[in-house]
């Protein structure tokens, strides 16, 4: 990509993790870009698209990047690497397609937590742990499923019969999933304690001496972990973390430095 920031428009839904990370990215490093919310029913915004998970990154109308961490990896080296085109460099994260331990045919893309560089900044630990403590504690109770189905209602695009529907079954079905899902990781009957101490670990892992994991600057794991963490935000889930743990003043550095572009400089 030539002659200044490409266009890019991001294809989401507000309240998903994956593209919450994104959104951090962009934000943090001040790079332009337009929002389509899609409709998680019909999903009709990206119907021109064979890949049909969000987020899609579309760069200048015509290359289409997908999954958060293919997007944030390949984002990032084209920052560093000024020589590489983004053409080259998406060639760097192959698609593969797979059948998971479900029997359900699923799409993996080789490399994509990794810059094309000489080293390497590593977020896998946001999708591999952390992004599957989200909905077992947002959905912890039937109380807590219906006022997050309230919250996804309000801030997804839906029409008012589907935000109906999306509220109260949904609810109800991702109450019963959830359960599903604490047994699948083995979470504890208490799923919060094993959010606290991941945002613990998280926090102990930084350190005393540093703002950041990456130190005076977030780096990409930063980014993803507080992208992941910020979906909770408004829901009892969000300030009971923030209340039992010791995350709230790097979650605060975070908000700041993404709302003020800090990663421009």
């Amino acid at each position: 990509v030539s002659g200044g920031s490409p266009k890019m428009t991001l294809y989401q839904y507000k309240t998903c993790p994956f593209c919450s990370k994104v959104r951090a990215f962009l934000d943090f490093y001040g790079l332009p870009y337009e929002i389509v919310e899609v409709n998680p029913v019909m999903r009709q915004e990206i119907k021109w698209s064979s890949y049909r998970k969000v987020p899609i990154l579309m760069v200048d109308a015509e290359l289409q990047l997908n999954d958060s961490s293919v997007i944030i990896s390949s984002l990032r080296t084209l920052m560093i690497s000024k020589e590489k085109s983004l053409s080259d460099i998406i060639r760097c994260y192959p698609e593969m397609k797979a059948v998971n331990d479900r029997g359900k045919e699923v799409t993996e893309y080789n490399n994509k937590y990794w810059l094309m560089l000489s080293e390497a900044q590593n977020a896998d630990w946001a999708d591999d742990w952390l992004v599957h403590l989200i909905s077992p504690n947002v959905y912890r109770t039937t109380g807590e499923a219906l006022a997050s189905f309230d919250y996804i209602v309000r801030e997804g695009k839906f029409g008012i019969v589907e935000g109906f529907f999306a509220k109260y079954v949904g609810a109800a079905a991702m109450f019963i999933i959830s359960k599903r899902l604490k047994n699948r990781h083995n979470l504890q009957d208490d799923v919060r304690q094993d959010l606290y101490k991941a945002v613990n670990d998280w926090v102990a892992a930084i350190g005393k001496n540093r703002k950041f994991m990456g130190g005076d600057q977030p780096n990409l794991a930063d980014l993803a972990v507080f992208g992941v963490l910020r979906v909770m935000e408004g829901l009892q889930a969000f300030d009971d973390m923030m209340e039992n743990t010791k995350v709230k003043h790097w979650y605060r550095r975070m908000e700041k430095a993404t709302l003020n572009h800090e990663g421009r400089s």
